[in-house]
């Protein structure tokens, strides 16, 4: 097993022990990028896909780390570049399908499934390599918290929407898999500290049993995990470590 750490948010740099696990490999960029934030992000995705494709190509499956959704498209990419084409589950409290046309507010996390699945590619995909991946081949697992846009868009949309209870191997696209796991589908109520944090989720031991049943299929070639949190208080810290290692030991589980 290879652990990757992106300890970044977007093109901002975490601390050190924002997330807290002991990596294989470590991302870096030179600091004080130039251009706007896409391509000072797609800095960021160069690299980590970079640090995958050799783990794919080696046959080993990957635990890519990161501080926000935008480093899976960067996964995906990296998979393909080891000569793999994978469908996508991608666990999330939000949809992460708006567009810049949709968007309220302009976090570009918002837009982290979309654009995997080829919206604005010029200013993603294209800049990191990524071969955008078909809509019907990702599915979106709990994505609660919608605003209007992303609900009308999911309503016809190809991409599917199933709650956590429903993930199982009959429910999940065919062939190689990239499992994306953004830790704010847990309920926020069990594990608070999340820059946008949704209550009404499943439990943490809930997203844990879903993912191990996404590995019993044999066909994830990579496993990306997304902590979007702010720093840790009083016993956060704790818990976090506590959930980033049982993440990570679903690898050799």
């Amino acid at each position: 097993m290879t652990t990757i750490l992106v300890p970044y948010h977007h093109d901002e740099r975490l601390a050190d022990d924002d997330i807290p696990v002991r990596a294989d490999h470590i991302v870096h960029v030179p600091a004080g990028g130039v251009g706007d934030q896409w391509q000072r992000n797609a800095v960021v995705g160069r690299a980590a896909a970079a640090a995958v494709a050799p783990v794919v190509a080696s046959g080993q499956v990957p635990v890519v780390f990161s501080g926000d959704c935008l480093v899976a498209g960067a996964t995906v990419a990296g998979v393909q570049q080891a000569g793999v084409d994978p469908a996508v589950i991608w666990f999330d409290a939000h949809g992460d399908v708006h567009t810049l046309e949709t968007t309220g507010s302009g976090y570009l996390g918002g837009l982290s499934l979309r654009v995997v699945t080829g919206a604005h590619r010029e200013l993603y995909a294209d800049l990191i390599g990524l071969r955008p991946v078909a809509p019907e081949r990702a599915v979106l697992v709990d994505g609660r918290d919608l605003d209007p846009a992303e609900a009308d868009y999911l309503a016809v949309s190809p991409t599917r929407r199933i709650p956590v209870s429903e993930v199982a191997p009959e429910t999940v696209p065919a062939g190689p898999l990239v499992l994306h796991v953004d830790l704010d589908v847990i309920d926020a109520g069990e594990f608070p500290g999340f820059r946008f944090p949704a209550d009404g989720g499943p439990s943490a031991e809930a997203v844990l049993s879903a993912c191990r049943r996404v590995f019993a299929t044999g066909r994830v070639v990579a496993f990306d995990v997304a902590c979007p949190w702010w720093p840790a208080v009083g016993d956060q810290a704790r818990s976090r470590e506590q959930l980033v290692a049982a993440m990570r030991a679903l690898l050799t589980a």
